[in-house]
């Protein structure tokens, strides 16, 4: 909580965390936001250790958890976020405060044969 009654989640990815916990985690800190401090503006920030690689400095599935997750995902329930692949950035629409009660998160979809 901070003092202009506006919430700050900070998330740090660990070396050894999977795209499908660091999902989950980041899922779960708004949940408990949205539950401790009801429809408050949220800022989101996250760090992410390890998972260097060939995709802007990222691995492929951490590229990916920024690039496609964060904005599919977990943008629209907060105001601004701060992510080391696109930097701080404002959400042009109101926050979205209606939280769905579970996260699934699916693979990819198999390769139809031919």
């Amino acid at each position: 909580m901070n003092f202009d009654n506006s919430v700050s989640l900070y998330q740090v990815v660990r070396a050894n965390e999977s795209f499908d916990s660091a999902a989950k985690a980041a899922f779960d800190l708004l949940k408990e936001a949205q539950t401790n401090f009801p429809d408050w503006p949220r800022a989101y920030y996250l760090d992410i250790e390890g998972h260097q690689g060939e995709q802007s400095g990222f691995d492929a599935e951490f590229f990916e958890f920024q690039q496609e997750f964060w904005f599919q995902t977990i943008a629209h329930f907060v105001t601004a976020f701060d992510t080391p692949l696109v930097g701080g950035l404002i959400n042009p629409n109101p926050q979205n405060n209606n939280i769905p009660d579970d996260l699934i998160v699916e693979g990819p979809k198999p390769k139809s044969a031919s």
